[in-house]
């Protein structure tokens, strides 16, 4: 998908970045001010490095070694800013196909009433943006950026302005864009949870440089002490099949190979459900707990241990199914538990501690 090897210099500032994906999704995260946004900048041609070469698909964007540099409107990124930045002037309609202008007639092949219907903005057509929602105005972006038909989606911090519920929302929307358009998308987030989610890969960025790439849960835990939040925003995403739901009691009881993982809510029009669940409401246990008022329990066994240098510990589970999940711990607890890599081990969630919006 892309390649790139860039430097930037500025007053106090150096960016020095090479990183090569093929995911499908792939977030650049990092702390405010690493270079996260800089980078977006130089990939959708908004400004040019010193030096170095960019090129998505096999096509150059920039090699400064060559004389290249494609001006952003021919490189056909589709770019979502955290303001949506659309033209108040026009209507969301006239905003959706104002980027098919730059996209080469032969090359226009997105499906237009696919998009509006995905992204659900068929109702606002007519309608001017200054009276959309803030959640509204990013559908909107979302669905004029995927209209172009581009070679990549370039979201910077598409979601750091909405609230919890048009998080949930734009997320979802995102999975739907990654799943159903298959258009590669490159994530600029500080949101671990976000990343966790969404992302098939990620680049941790710090003081403008890679600082660690890999599977988001190989290097989240590593990057939480970088990023905003830190051991409270390292969140792991379990998918697991939705067995049965007690109307009774108001829960879901969702069937996982590692065991069954209890949600304080009923979905029962779901068949599949993704579950984000936090580090630091993970517990451990060395054998499967009786008498506890826990009733998600999973088996998994030690795949990673990771210290901060203080007092935490994060140990990530490799859990039957494929999934992985992380724990925070205090090393005083790994240590007495007498918890090593390779150690089977189970991980104890409490359903109130999993925040049923998110699923």
């Amino acid at each position: 998908m892309i390649a790139l090897d860039v430097r930037l210099a500025r007053e106090g500032f150096t960016l020095a970045c090479a990183f090569a994906s093929d995911a499908r999704v792939l977030a650049l995260h990092g702390p405010s001010g690493a270079g996260k946004s800089t980078l977006a900048n130089l990939i959708a041609g908004v400004a040019r490095p010193d030096s170095g070469r960019i090129a998505v698909d096999g096509v150059d964007l920039v090699d400064t070694a060559r004389g290249i540099f494609l001006p952003p409107e021919k490189r056909r990124i589709g770019v979502v800013f955290q303001d949506a930045l659309l033209f108040p002037h026009l209507s969301v309609r006239q905003n959706i196909v104002f980027g098919r202008f730059f996209t080469p007639r032969g090359e226009r092949r997105a499906p237009y009433d696919a998009i509006i219907d995905t992204l659900g903005v068929g109702h606002l057509l007519e309608r001017r943006p200054a009276t959309l929602s803030g959640g509204e105005r990013q559908r909107v972006g979302l669905a004029r950026a995927l209209f172009s038909s581009p070679r990549l989606l370039l979201m910077d911090e598409p979601m750091a302005a909405l609230d919890h519920a048009r998080r949930q929302e734009i997320m979802s929307l995102i999975e739907r864009l990654r799943d159903e358009f298959r258009t590669p998308i490159i994530l600029v987030s500080h949101s671990a949870g976000e990343i966790a989610r969404l992302a098939d890969e990620a680049v941790v960025i710090d003081h403008g440089r890679v600082a660690a790439q890999g599977a988001p849960l190989d290097v989240l835990p590593g990057a939480s002490r970088l990023i905003e939040g830190g051991r409270f925003g390292l969140i792991s995403s379990l998918t697991a099949r939705v067995a049965s739901v007690d109307a009774s009691y108001g829960v879901t009881r969702l069937a996982h190979p590692a065991g069954d993982i209890l949600v304080a809510a009923r979905f029962p029009d779901m068949r599949e459900a993704r579950v984000a669940i936090r580090a630091t409401d993970v517990a451990l246990a060395r054998s499967y707990p009786a008498d506890t008022s826990v009733r998600t329990i999973l088996r998994g066994r030690i795949e990673r241990i990771e210290t901060n240098g203080g007092a935490l510990a994060f140990v990530t589970l490799a859990l039957a199914g494929g999934d992985r999940l992380v724990a925070a711990v205090t090393r005083l607890a790994l240590d007495e538990l007498g918890l090593t890599t390779g150690a089977e081990a189970f991980a104890l969630v409490k359903s109130v501690a999993m925040d049923e919006r998110a699923v």
